[in-house]
């Protein structure tokens, strides 16, 4: 038995995505893209998701990528904290 399935408990999962809006105090809205096959036709089509996450510092600004992790829920649709912030803006934009 491998020591990976000896574990007990589930992995928590983490997410990449980039900011979206940084309007609200403490909660940001990022948007996580992935690629997934069409059941039926077997192409890959382009989807995302939009979450909304708990900023605790206000640290993440427009445009940057982040991680994200799920947390208990803060709100009603604020079930994710960010983790770190992975790549910053530029801030010639």
């Amino acid at each position: 038995m491998s020591q990976a399935t000896a574990t007990t408990g589930d992995a928590i999962v983490v997410k990449t995505g980039t900011v979206e809006s940084d309007k609200r105090d403490k909660t940001r809205k990022v948007v996580v893209r992935f690629v997934a096959k069409h059941p039926k036709y077997g192409k890959f089509i382009k989807r995302r998701t939009t979450l909304h996450v708990h900023d605790e510092n206000n640290e993440s600004r427009t445009g940057d990528v982040v991680e994200v992790a799920p947390c208990r829920p803060i709100s009603k649709t604020k079930t994710w904290k960010l983790v770190r912030i992975v790549e910053r803006r530029s801030e010639d934009m």
